[in-house]
């Protein structure tokens, strides 16, 4: 990872107007070689990542100067940590990560917003004894990845509907989240995306029962989030601002033809299933695109993520009580950041 030239970063920087507003037209100002930007991932190329993948197949980062080269990781948890360690320029991960690495002391900040809800998700299948309700869990087996926030979503929702926390049993069954639920292991799991494994059931005719996590009382969160190095933040600004830019332009043409978002992100893991990720790609779209109350793209509540961590802390999940500016910054998105 290296430093930009300040003539490339200006050069970029005129372009950024033209990605924001999706004009289609390559600016003439971009000249030079793009510089190299490494993007970690949160995990292998998925529908979560259909912004992304069609702004890299359109050329959108090259012409914002950046040569964008997304990185699959071994871990979910590792790549904020390569963000914090110098090792990447940005990474994907989720706000209850950003949460627990600033509570470690890692110095990273979320920047933009890529799926601004809770995608974490309790999921059940239709049987004599459905969950159609938290109260419903009472007695039952709930399967989750193992993850202590998980466990704490689970002790709040079963205490939200008058239970005590061991009302439900809990067991941990790491990434075999379907397997345990298609197995007859849980009566139910949580952790599954409603966006991914919630449509894979329903591909499959299982009819699932889903209920996002905040619809069950775990205050609202943005699930995917760009996390930069804070350093970054303050002394690479316009190269963070112009990937965002191109990221916006590639998301909202994905959103305009899920045909060619799907494709691409087909062409980025050929192992996916095509016509389960093309389902996948349809309904994971409108929750990768702006909330349509005049914010710009990738703007994060700086309230509601006060919110979150003081959930997080009331948990014991974490040593303090952060204030916004402590997570995130909403400074670098392209667009008017709202007072």
């Amino acid at each position: 990872m290296s430093k930009r030239p300040v003539s490339i970063v200006v050069a970029a920087a005129i372009a950024v107007a033209a990605l924001a507003v999706g004009c289609g037209e390559k600016s003439e100002n971009v000249e030079a070689e793009p510089e190299p930007f490494d993007l970690a991932l949160d995990w292998f190329p998925n529908p979560d990542h259909a912004g992304i993948f069609t702004a890299l197949e359109r050329g959108y980062f090259d012409e914002a100067g950046l040569a964008v080269e997304p990185r699959t990781p071994s871990d979910p948890s590792a790549p904020i940590r390569q963000v914090a360690a110098g090792r990447a320029d940005l990474a994907i991960s989720y706000e209850p990560e950003v949460v627990l690495a600033r509570n470690e002391g890692l110095p990273v900040v979320a920047v933009a917003a890529l799926a601004a809800e809770p995608l974490t998700s309790l999921v059940s299948l239709p049987s004599e004894t459905p969950i159609r309700d938290p109260e419903d869990l009472r007695g039952a087996t709930v399967a989750t990845a193992g993850i202590p926030y998980q466990r704490a979503y689970l002790e709040a929702i079963l205490e939200g509907a008058g239970m005590q926390p061991d009302a439900a049993e809990r067991v941990d069954v790491g990434l075999n989240l379907m397997p345990a639920l298609l197995g007859g292991r849980a009566d139910a799991v949580l952790g599954m995306f409603w966006n991914i494994e919630g449509v894979d059931l329903t591909e499959r005719g299982r009819r699932p029962i889903i209920f996002p996590v905040d619809e069950l009382g775990i205050p609202p969160y943005d699930e995917l989030v760009l996390v930069a190095a804070s350093d970054r933040v303050t002394e690479d600004r316009e190269a963070i601002r112009l990937f965002i830019a191109a990221l916006e332009r590639g998301t909202r043409e994905a959103a305009d033809d899920p045909a060619a978002a799907a494709d691409a992100v087909l062409a980025a893991n050929p192992d996916l299933d095509p016509a389960l990720t093309r389902a996948q790609v349809r309904a994971t779209l409108p929750a990768l695109t702006s909330d349509g109350e005049g914010r710009p793209y990738g703007y994060m509540r700086p309230a509601q993520w006060e919110a979150f961590a003081g959930f997080f802390a009331d948990e014991g999940l974490v040593e303090q009580r952060f204030v916004a500016s402590d997570l995130l910054t909403n400074e670098l998105l392209p667009g008017e950041i709202p007072e």
